[in-house]
């Protein structure tokens, strides 16, 4: 498979102060990877130090996070709009927050579209609906001509999920997609990221507490504690015959519900 997302001996800091240390990791094309770790362990600095997204006192310091072989730290703001999206695309925590609440479904996926390739609003809709048929959406158009807060969390995550894969990137960086959803919305979340490696060839970057959501989607794992690499291998190995006591920790913290 070919390598498309590499991570070389990547060092985040914050003010100065590093908060992920020499990180290195390869991501193929259609593989999924999961990130787990605890709280503050540097889990969505790793994805958002891919596109720059950091915030405020945020930098790569050191090494080097390649995209096809162009190392995204080095590209002017200009050329990470390019890539953005389109060739990488992000899928947020909280999908509502990142809607604007004043402007329909619609529009915005249409202004989504556009921004990267020559697209009509009547042919924006028609890709959106057949993407939302496919992902099981009920009523569609209704989703469309609505605005944010008329939608349930649920579904305006779910909308974000599908913006993201309308413009069907080479890799998908998600973050925490689905820690704020109950557990039924949850799995329809897993098989809409699972169905987009299926239709487009995605590979992910999956970021998440839930161990489940790991164990259904990923290939490989990636264990990371206060910022630094613990363990990383294929999901099986990783998840059922881990070899860090850290991991094995991790997994033992994960409760049981066990019948009466």
């Amino acid at each position: 498979m070919e390598e498309l997302l590499v991570y070389r001996s990547v060092e985040i800091s914050y003010n100065g102060i590093p908060a992920v240390r020499d990180i290195n990791f390869t991501l193929k094309s259609g593989e999924i990877l999961g990130i787990v770790g605890e709280s503050g362990s540097g889990k969505s600095s790793l994805i958002r130090g891919a596109l720059g997204i950091l915030g405020q006192g945020g930098l790569v310091t050191q090494g080097e996070i390649l995209y096809r072989d162009r190392n995204l730290p080095d590209l002017t703001e200009k050329e990470l709009r390019k890539i953005r999206g389109a060739q990488i695309g992000m899928i947020f925590q909280d999908a509502g927050a990142a809607l604007c609440p004043v402007r329909t479904i619609g529009s915005q996926i249409f202004e989504s579209l556009s921004a990267h390739r020559k697209i009509t609003r009547k042919e924006s809709d028609t890709e959106a609906l057949e993407l939302f048929a496919r992902l099981g959406f009920r009523e569609g158009e209704r989703i469309l001509a609505g605005y944010p807060f008329e939608l349930s969390g649920g579904m305006n995550q779910r909308v974000g999920i599908a913006m993201a894969m309308l413009l069907k990137p080479e890799i998908l960086l998600a973050d925490e997609p689905t820690s704020a959803l109950d557990v039924s919305v949850q799995r329809q979340a897993v098989e809409e990221l699972l169905l987009t490696r299926e239709l487009y060839g995605t590979a992910m970057v999956l970021v998440t507490h839930n161990l489940g959501v790991v164990r259904a989607m990923a290939d490989t794992v990636l264990v990371l504690k206060a910022g630094e690499a613990v363990e990383y291998g294929p999901a099986p190995q990783v998840l059922g015959r881990p070899r860090e006591n850290y991991t094995k920790e991790l997994l033992a913290a994960v409760p049981v519900l066990e019948k009466n």
